[in-house]
């Protein structure tokens, strides 16, 4: 497992999202998807990246699966506190 440092950790923005909301991380960071609880113990959150092409747009996404105790996630090199979650939302601070 890595390691998240949390030294200068500024946490500013508190988001709630229920499943299938959508989230963009922040300017040139791929947006995030709360996907709901596959079971009791484990949450899972989509991260979704998106590209643009001359006269196209195409993307992709994957699941990624937390343990439910885990707090501090990170994607797409963002922190992000996970404050409570429940099957139906996630409540997070990033």
């Amino acid at each position: 497992m890595t390691e998240i440092n949390l030294k200068g950790l500024k946490m500013e923005n508190s988001i709630t999202l229920s499943v299938g909301d959508e989230y963009h991380l922040r300017s040139g960071k791929d947006n995030i998807v709360y996907a709901g609880m596959p079971t009791e113990k484990v949450y899972s959150m989509v991260q979704r990246k998106r590209k643009f092409a001359p006269y196209t747009a195409w993307g992709f996404a994957w699941n990624l699966f937390f343990p439910k105790e885990q707090s501090l996630i990170r994607i797409d090199g963002v922190n992000i506190q996970v404050e409570n979650v429940t099957p139906q939302e996630i409540r997070i601070r990033v």
